[in-house]
């Protein structure tokens, strides 16, 4: 970097090279995906789900990192293919809490297999110590970020 320019190193910056590796994971994701006829969204979507059945629209739209707009166009295309069902109407409230159907068990059981070899591929070069080590320091990261206490 010159001397006399303040800015950032894009060689040096971490953050510079997480957006780099998030955009690489991302396209990676997308192209494993794109041939099950899925988004990054749909499948988080649908993994959500699996983890935490009846999470509400704002709910599901947090942990995707979509907005809720978003993810209730989302969640009215899975409803009408059959892979998420919800409540004519809410119980409580607005809010309408979805969970999987059998047919989105399937479509999930399949993009899983395609994260998880995405993933390995991601991870190939790393032996367990540097895998540990690289999810502290992301957590940590987070954390700081977030204001989270230590």
């Amino acid at each position: 970097m010159s001397p006399d320019r303040d800015g950032i190193d894009l060689e040096t910056s971490l953050g510079y090279l997480l957006k780099e590796a998030a955009s690489a994971l991302r396209a990676a994701m997308d192209d494993a995906l794109r041939p099950l006829g899925m988004t990054i969204t749909h499948y988080s979507c649908l993994e959500l789900l699996a983890q935490r059945p009846g999470l509400s629209n704002s709910d599901l739209a947090r942990g995707a990192f979509v907005t809720r707009q978003s993810m209730n166009v989302l969640l009215q295309s899975l409803e009408a293919a059959g892979s998420v069902e919800r409540p004519p109407e809410a119980r409580v409230g607005r809010a309408l809490p979805a969970q999987l159907t059998e047919e989105g068990r399937r479509d999930l059981a399949r993009a899983t297999a395609a994260v998880r070899a995405v993933e390995r591929r991601m991870l190939d070069d790393l032996t367990v110590a540097e895998e540990d080590a690289a999810r502290r320091a992301l957590r940590a990261m987070v954390g700081s970020l977030r204001g989270d206490a230590a």
